[in-house]
């Protein structure tokens, strides 16, 4: 019997029992082939230059020693239009000790709580059901369905993060998904009527095997979820500073549905979200299933990315081009800010910042610190710039200028939280898509 443990799991053999014949690719072998269906990878997408790992928050003692950037030159596939990077690292260096907790966004886990009363309601989810989450977290959303006596397991390879997910009454293993682990659950007994990932999809390396896990797990007639950023969300709102280390591949609903029907999986609906600047909720079943019926959202949303070329290289070739004209407004704004000798802090330190600030080349000669409502960030640098990290408090001692919103897909919470910051003419400068002060 599997129970709630924190054990490690290392990489699995891939295994391909699709309908489609797939190249197996390890991308830090290969490193200019897709990792999904193995073509050779000719045209880039955005070229960032080079940035740190953006989940690694050096202490004070780290300062005097090296840190290791690699490049950020984001590819895209010519016969499937997945877009990615290579794999510079593996994932178990970036995912094994984790810095992002899920819990620290109210807007966040209010978007949590409200998928898990709509999945209950829409698949009839109760106490003899079984819902199993892939990247877990700290217990984040799994958390709601234990409120609502739905049996539940989180799978998290983090383990720092997994132990907070425990003493929330989140059963969790501390694992690396993929068919492998998938397998074992199955010979378990411990087949899922939902099986979910929130913002994993693009964190995973290994796409076949982590998909084909997926599809191993589900019931007959289960459901699998998943959210991710909508690449033609990424493209027509210039989210460039989304592009980092931790995700490897970046997606449209057009290259999603070609992967899950690798797996003899059907997408049957999808949803868009607000969420992290544009979100697409995939819901998949077993190709087999005669249960779930095809949505006419998933026809709607194939036709947004036809209609912006996302089935021809056309789509992506004016985004380099974008990016370059945010960077240098942002620079200029910033610039003259400090030539006009103002106070300009920052407010969170989210992964994007490490794409966003080393892209501009933006250090604390510009942007003097940053705060974040984490503890596990306080007192430690961002990686790279070294710009301190401190409590939210620093805001009001310190009366800054300008605010620069980091993780700007908060804004709305985060404004309404800094509100006071008004009442010495504080303002704030939103980065993305374009620089705006408010």
């Amino acid at each position: 019997m599997l129970r709630p443990q924190l054990v490690y799991d290392r990489d699995c053999q891939q295994i391909m029992t699709t309908t489609t014949v797939l190249q197996k690719v390890d991308s830090r072998t290969s490193a200019k082939t897709c990792r999904f269906c193995g073509a050779g990878l000719h045209r880039t997408f955005v070229d960032l230059g080079m940035s740190p790992l953006c989940e690694t928050y050096p202490s004070a003692a780290d300062l005097n020693h090296g840190e290791v950037y690699y490049p950020l030159h984001v590819h895209v596939c010519e016969k499937c239009w997945l877009v990615q990077l290579e794999e510079y690292e593996s994932a178990e260096k970036i995912f094994s000790d984790y810095a992002y907790f899920s819990s620290y966004s109210d807007s966040w886990l209010k978007h949590c709580d409200k998928y898990c009363q709509a999945m209950k309601t829409r698949f009839g989810l109760g106490k003899q059901s079984f819902v199993v989450e892939v990247a877990s977290n700290d217990g984040y959303l799994l958390q709601y369905f234990v409120r609502q006596d739905v049996p539940v397991l989180g799978i998290e390879p983090a383990a720092n993060v997994a132990e907070v997910a425990i003493t929330k009454g989140v059963p969790t293993l501390v694992r690396f998904f993929g068919a492998q682990l998938a397998k074992e659950l199955v010979e378990d007994g411990r087949t899922a009527d939902l099986v979910l990932g929130n913002n994993v999809l693009a964190q995973v390396p290994d796409l076949n095997d982590f998909v084909e896990g997926l599809k191993i797990l589900l019931k007959p007639e289960g459901v699998l979820t998943l959210e991710f950023p909508h690449l033609l969300r990424l493209i027509e709102l210039n989210e460039f500073d989304t592009i980092y280390h931790e995700h490897f591949s970046y997606f449209s609903l057009i290259s999603t549905i070609e992967i899950m029907e690798a797996h003899g999986l059907r997408v049957f609906d999808v949803e868009e979200l607000k969420s992290h600047g544009g979100s697409l909720r995939v819901y998949a079943c077993r190709d087999s299933s005669q249960t779930h019926a095809h949505e006419p959202n998933v026809q709607k949303v194939i036709r947004d990315e036809m209609n912006a070329k996302l089935d021809t290289i056309e789509g992506y070739e004016s985004f380099a081009r974008q990016v370059r004209e945010t960077k240098l407004e942002l620079i200029d704004f910033l610039l003259t800010a400090a030539r006009q000798g103002k106070k300009v802090a920052g407010y969170g330190a989210p992964g994007k910042s490490a794409t966003l600030l080393h892209y501009c080349g933006i250090g604390k000669e510009l942007i003097q610190y940053t705060v974040d409502r984490s503890p596990y960030k306080q007192g430690r640098f961002l990686p790279g710039n070294h710009i301190p990290i401190h409590h939210p408090d620093r805001i009001r001692e310190t009366k800054p200028d300008y605010v620069v919103i980091l993780p700007w897909n908060l804004k709305d919470e985060i404004m309404q939280q800094l509100s006071y910051i008004h009442g010495w003419g504080g303002r704030f400068v939103v980065p993305i898509p374009r620089v705006t002060v408010s």
